[in-house]
């Protein structure tokens, strides 16, 4: 279904530029209108068939995986690098990049399932505390490449509280569901 909506997409953009094409002064608008209608069909095609994705089964039980064990990874690596409070800024964005990057990407990447799992206020919930904690991260990670190792080490600890927060968000809504 997917293949035959871009193909209707593809089709009708050729062909409506090929009948604007034809005459500069007279369009033909039924060649147009035609073409149109067959670039929508395949656009609704596209999206009808990427939506029964998105919400199947398999991909949201993969995804309900991810999640958790993502946001775990976060948590504990984060942590351990609280914990381990790396001295120098270098030091402190190589065990950002190697420790907490994949995860958060990986969580980014399956965190639309989260509405169809657990509905929109409860992404909206875990959601808020991880973006709040991702940019943190990154403001930890920009302090520790411009020496300031203070302002670092503060954000470092609200990165690790909202990341918390939102472990703690997701396990709440998983055990409501």
């Amino acid at each position: 279904m997917k293949a035959t909506g871009f193909f209707l997409l593809t089709l009708g953009f050729l062909t409506g530029a090929f009948a604007t094409a034809l005459d500069v002064e007279n369009v033909n608008w039924s060649l147009f209108g035609a073409a149109a209608v067959a670039a929508v069909a395949g656009l609704a095609m596209i999206k009808r068939a990427a939506a029964a994705h998105a919400t199947s089964a398999e991909v949201l039980e993969v995804n309900r995986s991810e999640l958790r064990q993502s946001i775990d990874n976060i948590v504990r690596d984060l942590g351990e690098i609280v914990a381990d409070a790396p001295a120098d800024g270098a030091s402190l964005r190589e065990a950002i990049d190697l420790r907490l990057r994949n995860d958060l990407r990986r969580f980014a990447d399956a965190r639309e399932s989260m509405v169809h799992l657990f509905g929109l206020q409860a992404y909206a919930d875990i959601m808020s505390h991880f973006a709040a904690g991702e940019r943190y991260v990154n403001r930890v990670w920009s302090a520790s490449a411009d020496g300031y190792d203070e302002e670092a080490s503060v954000y470092l600890e609200k990165a690790s509280t909202q990341f918390a927060e939102a472990q703690e968000q997701l396990l709440a809504a998983t055990a409501a569901r």
